[in-house]
């Protein structure tokens, strides 16, 4: 019978055929001829009446009703092995079998997870094969539209088994796993998770709360699968700012409690958002943020930092529908802690969200109602399907079936049209209807219609894509992936490029820009043709293991350009500008060759092997003007050579490019015509990557304080004398008879190689060490502000406090805590046994103890300080002038006593309260949000070296020490701290390899190498560098006299006839006061001293202003 069933034929079996044949299924002696007939019943439907037998015949009932026997275990089984046929078979051979098995009557799959708690394996072992033949049929779409909701449906209920609740959370978990971007994956499958995960993280406000409740289940073992289902959710929302939060937030989720609750807002509101916030973020979030905004119990601290959450969330909130979706729920309560939070900072706080609310919620540029971003429903799909199938004959019977399949299909294509994947609508389509329709033929014609419809719809709202250029010769067409590491850089991108092109490459820092250049190079590019087909030619100054053999000799050693022969090699040689000959350049040795000659040298060996693509990686480094000048000319000349350019040196992105390429959200690469102030107009927001102050960041240096003596900007303040220094154990000096000298307006950068010695000069100059031999001078008011190379050594004992409370701790006593735990401060030996040293000094009292410096006036041109005497009462304290301390050997001790002065005249100005500390670094560009609240440990490197600047600016110093300040700073900060630098009214000092900032900055620089310094003169500063150099006034501040021709009339080097004499400084005269002057100023002390006794506790003392007169 089964046999005879069972050969291919168009009749329709009999209602008694069919019977006879799931009888014998149901009563099959093993588990193998069970299968065997199930098989067969499937393919006797499959050859005849297809999806219309499953329910015409009662085969689903059937199964529903043998799956529910508990008394027959072969039943159920049966059941199971029958439902796995069907499930296997159907939905590939007839697509519109889904809505029987997913749609029609609740569907069957709560049947096979019903199963799964079944008490006999080979019942659980057939349904779960079952669910997995289901879930391996169904593309991203049905996966959604058809698989989802039933999920959804059944862990709403609860009132299943514990075993089918936890294969549910399974089934989601791995539709969620399923939707991951994975390395190696084909462009195909990539497009299919690209889908999924869009799909799913748009239904995720549904499945959370589903889930969350699993995670409360009195049952371990849902619980365990519910919180690893949450997990794998949670990777729908590829944002990088929430990612590090997730598993807190899980755990939060699965343990509900003030404290959790608390801890995760706490982490929330320590997180710079940055990406855009799409649905899925705000789906994970938003019910976090509303239990907070809600429970009456919540502390002020908590819904201040909710509030802020909020803020920060919405205002990245780009689109209004999901605005819409999601923002309503929490506008309430955030209006509630406007109306009756306590404290006013958090009414105010509340106040600026709810504003922020009303405004993304809004349609303020009209979008909306232009039609360009409003989503396309299913209802939408429907009238369009309605219409092709009209035309094309439409469904004579089924109606029941159509019924139910035009909405699951709808729901289908407009997922794709909504994601803007026009080229899956078909296959959408196409694959449900033959066996409905009229002509069967006319199903294909009905997909290829809509999908038609829909990709001139998509033209009309988001225009037509350009076409590619004519007349152009294509040396490159490749779609790749890229990654670094385990990191996808690049997802399933196109890379075109043209002959004669120049292209640059643009992106934020880390983007993958020289590792996709790298990878080109090594031939490691999927789809880059081969050196063979292509020659490529990664253009670097890497020539140092070579450093000892002629420039001839060493090209000519290269493999790949030694057949052109000596000759030739040195004919290309002398067109670079290397010239031939005994006593020419290409006789030199490749080790004497500067940073911008191994440019050329590299160059001409691109020339040598007649390169197709040159691949130039930040080719202006080491380049000076006139170099950089002939690179520009070489690349546009060359018409032939196509180029791939990373440079932040934007004037030369401007001269040379023909095309840009960016990296855009979504790891995709996107090319712009133009150069780069072509595609700057098109995407604004990328200037800052370009110019140092079109940033988004800005900082405000203060202004130094006066120095007494120092009328002059170029005079010197700091000097250093013959001075040698070497490390303990070396055995030759690190530096060797430096001397070098700063002022108020010295902008010099240091410069040299890795270990030459410069980190060590700034030591020196700062009194973190001190000289082997020679002499370091400084005025000895002068405040020093310095930052370490790495600059979070400062902060790294302090990582529990918060920004704010650090800053009060290092300055609490009155001066920098800092100072007194640099080298030169710490009492060695020596200085114990100085201490003991008996001083005479022919007063007649003999020979005496020094205890400590109590006090400092002005006498003559210099000071003398007030000696206590140990072992003996103040009344015998003396006055000794500085010269004499200095001389009997107490320079440590005279050096403490004018840094601990010098802070606390740097301090005098300054009020150490939480809200002048909290100004002070939102002028340095930390947001005080963060620094009042948030612990250092939290903080990003570029934020914590915002709070090292902060803490070296607060005693207003003189003069700034900067050892790589760019090493931690993002391209916005970087152009923040260069405009703050170039408007100080104080002297910089600066370590930097990165030659775009030293270049725009710095006048004057100092190389370092071999242990000795070079003066270099006076460089043009890069003023162009400054996207806001056309204001008035905006050049470098007159006051600092640091634009370069007067830096190179006066600089502190310069000027000789003011600078080289002693470092001694004038103090002022005291006038002898009248007794009526007198009267006055004790009668302005008092009034001083009673205003004091009547403000509030804890305000300071009022400075004595009267000292000076």
């Amino acid at each position: 019978m089964i046999a005879k069933s069972s050969e291919a034929s168009m009749i329709a079996p009999t209602q008694a055929e069919i019977s006879s044949l799931l009888n014998t299924i149901f009563t099959a002696k093993t588990s193998a001829a069970s299968v065997d007939a199930a098989y067969a019943l499937t393919q006797v439907l499959l050859n005849s009446v297809g999806f219309r037998g499953l329910q015409n015949y009662g085969i689903l009932s059937e199964i529903k009703k043998a799956a529910a026997d508990k008394k027959s275990g072969t039943r159920r089984e049966s059941a199971q092995n029958l439902l796995g046929a069907l499930f296997e078979r159907f939905p590939s051979q007839q697509p519109i079998s889904e809505i029987a098995f997913l749609v029609q009557d609740g569907g069957m799959v709560p049947c096979a997870l019903d199963a799964l708690a079944d008490k006999g394996a080979v019942v659980r072992d057939a349904a779960q094969y079952a669910l997995d033949s289901l879930f391996s049929q169904l593309s991203a779409e049905a996966l959604v539209v058809g698989l989802l909701p039933v999920l959804s449906q059944y862990l709403a209920k609860r009132s299943g088994k514990w075993q089918g609740m936890v294969g549910g959370y399974k089934l989601l978990q791995r539709m969620a796993d399923k939707a991951k971007l994975e390395v190696g994956s084909t462009k195909e499958e990539a497009i299919e998770k690209d889908v999924l995960r869009e799909a799913m993280g748009a239904k995720l406000a549904g499945l959370i709360p589903i889930v969350e409740a699993g995670m409360h289940d009195l049952k371990a073992e849902v619980e365990k699968q519910a919180v690893a289902t949450m997990t794998s959710l949670t990777s729908l929302l590829s944002n990088d700012d929430v990612a590090p939060r997730i598993p807190l937030l899980i755990d939060t989720m699965q343990h509900p409690s003030t404290e959790t609750l608390q801890k995760a807002i706490h982490a929330l509101s320590q997180t710079t958002f940055v990406a855009i916030v799409t649905s899925p973020v705000l789906a994970l979030l938003t019910p976090l943020l509303e239990r907070s905004l809600n429970t009456p119990t919540t502390a002020q601290e908590v819904l201040r930092q909710t509030v802020v959450v909020v803020e920060n969330l919405t205002k990245l909130v780009h689109d209004p529908v999901e605005a819409r979706t999601f923002l309503p729920k929490l506008k309430p309560g955030v209006q509630g802690v406007k109306d009756r939070a306590s404290l006013p900072e958090v009414r105010e706080l509340a106040n600026r969200s709810v504003d922020v609310i009303d405004k993304a919620m809004g349609d303020d540029d009209g979008v909306l109602a232009s039609g360009a971003i409003a989503r396309t429903t299913p209802q939408d799909v429907v009238k369009v399907l309605d219409v092709e199938i009209k035309k094309n004959g439409g469904v004579p019977g089924d109606a029941e079936a159509f019924k139910l399949l035009e909405p699951y299909i709808s729901s289908m294509v407009s997922i794709d049209v909504n994601q803007r994947e026009m080229s899956r609508i078909s296959s959408r389509i196409s694959p449900y209807l033959p066996q409905i329709m009229k002509v069967p033929e006319a199903a294909k014609i009905v997909g290829e219609a809509v999908q038609h419809f829909y990709i001139e719809e998509d033209h009309r709202k988001f225009g037509q894509p350009i076409k590619e250029d004519d007349g152009e010769v294509e040396i490159v067409n490749t779609d790749f992936s890229l990654a670094y590491g385990g990191m996808l850089l690049l997802s399933h991108t196109n890379l075109r490029l043209l002959k004669g092109h120049r292209y640059g490459l643009c992106g934020r820092n880390g983007a993958g820009k020289s590792t996709l250049m790298r990878a080109i190079s090594n031939g490691k590019l999927e789809g880059f043709p081969s050196q063979d087909v292509l020659r490529t030619c990664f253009v670097e100054h890497n020539q140092g293991e070579d450093a000892d053999i002629s420039i001839l000799e060493f090209v000519a050693k290269d493999p790949s350009v030694a057949a052109a022969g000596k000759g030739r090699i040195s004919e290309v040689l002398a067109e670079v500008g290397f010239t031939a000959g005994p006593g020419g350049r290409q006789s030199e040795k490749v080790g004497s060759l500067s940073g911008g000659w191994k440019m050329k040298l590299a160059l001409a060996r691109a020339m040598l092997m007649k390169a197709d693509v040159l691949l130039l990686d930040e080719p202006t480094n080491h380049l000076d003007v006139a170099n950089v000048k002939w690179l520009q000319e070489y690349l546009k000349s060359h018409t032939e050579i196509t180029s791939l350019i990373v440079s932040h040196d934007s004037g030369f992105l401007d001269a040379v490019c023909t095309d840009i390429y960016h990296y855009e959200p979504g790891k995709k690469l996107k090319s712009y015509k133009g150069n780069l102030a072509a595609f700057v107009k098109q995407k604004p927001e990328a200037k800052s990557y370009y110019t140092l102050s079109a940033s988004l960041v800005q900082f405000k240096f203060p202004p130094p304080g006066i120095l007494t003596g120092v009328k002059s900007n170029t005079r010197a303040i700091l000097r250093m004398t013959n001075c040698s220094y070497t490390y303990p154990g070396a055995s030759k000096p690190s530096l060797h008879d430096v001397s070098c000298q700063l002022s108020l307006s010295s902008r010099t950068a240091i410069i040299g190689g890795n270990g030459a010695g410069k980190s060590t000069l700034i030591k020196l100059l700062t009194g973190e060490t001190v000289p082997t031999t020679g002499r370091v001078e400084k005025h000895p008011n002068l405040r020093i502000g310095y930052i370490k190379q790495h600059a979070l050594e400062h902060v790294e004992m302090h990582l529990e406090k918060t920004p704010n409370q650090y800053l009060q701790w290092r300055y609490a006593n009155g001066d920098d805590r800092e100072v007194h735990m640099k080298q030169t401060r710490i009492l060695s030996q020596e200085d114990k046994e100085q201490m003991d040293k008996m001083v005479d000094l022919g007063d007649g009292m003999g020979g005496r103890r020094i205890e400590s410096i109590m006090g400092r006036q002005k006498w003559k041109k210099s000071f003398q300080y007030e000696i206590k005497w140990r072992n003996m009462l103040p009344k015998y304290n003396s006055q000794i002038s500085r010269e004499t301390l200095i001389e009997l050997g107490f320079n440590k001790l005279v050096q403490e006593f004018d840094d601990h002065e010098a802070s606390r005249e740097g301090l005098g100005f300054r009020e150490l309260s939480p809200k002048v500390i909290s100004k002070h670094f939102e002028d340095l560009g930390l947001d005080p949000e963060i620094a009042n609240h948030n612990e250092i440990s939290g903080l990003s490197g570029g934020q914590k070296v915002k709070v090292v600047l902060a803490g070296a600016m607060w005693n207003n110093p003189h003069l700034l020490v900067l050892d790589e300040p760019t090493n931690f700073l993002d391209r916005d900060s970087l152009g923040g701290l260069a405009v703050a630098i170039r408007d100080y009214k104080g002297g910089v000092v600066m370590i930097s390899h990165n030659e775009e900032f030293v270049g725009a900055l710095c006048p004057e620089q100092w190389y370092v190498a071999d242990g000795r310094v070079t003066h270099k003169g006076h460089l043009a500063v890069a003023a162009d560098r400054f996207e806001d150099t056309s204001r008035p006034g905006s050049g470098f501040n007159s006051s600092v006299t640091s634009t370069a021709v007067s830096s190179a009339q006066s600089s502190a080097v310069n000027s000789g006839a003011e600078d080289n004499g002693d470092m001694a400084f004038k103090a002022k005269k005291k006038k002898k006061m009248t007794k009526k002057e007198l009267k006055e100023r004790e009668v302005r002390r008092r009034l001083r001293h009673i205003e004091w006794l009547n403000s509030p506790k804890g305000t300071p003392h009022p400075a004595d202003t009267d000292d000076e007169n």
